[in-house]
């Protein structure tokens, strides 16, 4: 095999590995919005992520700020969270981190899809919604763990994570702690900002359970994940498309 023939080989083998690794994290964060739909839907409290744009989409409703849906508002909070990695570490952030507000918006879209496929469930008697909790937290949990390995870039949430721990060599659980503290402190001062109460619905014993609760699952199934490691190291059957649309963008010098 000649050099040019060795490295059209290697730039279609990149190639096809990227698109498959990133269709293998849009299945993950389907599942996970799906995961956080439920819990939303439980009525017993959100996760940590989604708490302040549940409590800003619940004003919307009634007309106190802009009626973006709670997947809009949560595209809005990703964009805030790659704001603050920028401000944070300056000429340590990398450019192809921005590559977030792509993830982070459809997140935010897959979200609400979700939403409309939960919509259909039953969430009327007390038993409903702690199943609806109880299963959300646990599907969100798995597909955090399948996210995980698919090794692209980080969630917003995870980014800053990840750059406060960075800049100040504080350990990163005790980091992910702290700032999901805070944004549930921030999604209970804005529903006392709307609604005057404390916002049950958004913040409530689901959401505790679920800080805690999820992080065990990630950790209960990351060991059995071999399956989905050998999903990544596959190579499906569309190699001459992903081949074609690679030499259309970045034809290789003929001769």
């Amino acid at each position: 095999m000649t050099k040019r023939n060795k490295g059209e080989e290697s730039f279609k083998s990149r190639a096809i590995g990227f698109v498959w690794q990133h269709i293998l994290l849009l299945f993950s964060m389907f599942f996970m919005t799906f995961g956080v739909a439920l819990c939303v839907r439980s009525q017993l409290g959100s996760g940590v992520i989604s708490s302040i744009p549940m409590s800003f989409s619940l004003a919307g409703e009634a007309g106190l700020v802009p009626g973006l849906t709670i997947g809009g508002y949560t595209i809005i909070m990703n964009i805030i969270l790659v704001a603050c990695q920028i401000f944070i570490l300056r000429k340590q952030f990398h450019a192809v981190q921005l590559f977030q507000l792509l993830i982070g918006f459809v997140f935010g879209f897959l979200l609400d899809v979700n939403m409309v496929i939960t919509s259909f469930f039953p969430y009327d008697f007390l038993w409903e919604k702690i199943l609806a909790q109880f299963i959300g937290a646990t599907i969100l949990g798995c597909a955090i763990a399948a996210e995980i390995r698919c090794g692209s870039i980080t969630m917003p949430g995870e980014g800053i994570q990840v750059a406060v721990s960075r800049v100040t060599g504080k350990p990163f659980p005790v980091v992910k702690i702290t700032i999901d503290t805070i944004l549930v402190i921030l999604a209970v001062i804005s529903g006392y900002c709307f609604f005057g109460t404390w916002p049950w619905t958004v913040v409530g014993p689901g959401t505790l359970f679920a800080m805690f609760y999820v992080g065990y699952i990630v950790k209960l199934v990351n060991p059995h994940l071999g399956w989905f490691d050998r999903l990544l190291d596959y190579r499906p059957g569309f190699r001459r498309y992903i081949y074609g649309l690679a030499r259309f963008i970045y034809p290789w010098n003929k001769g």
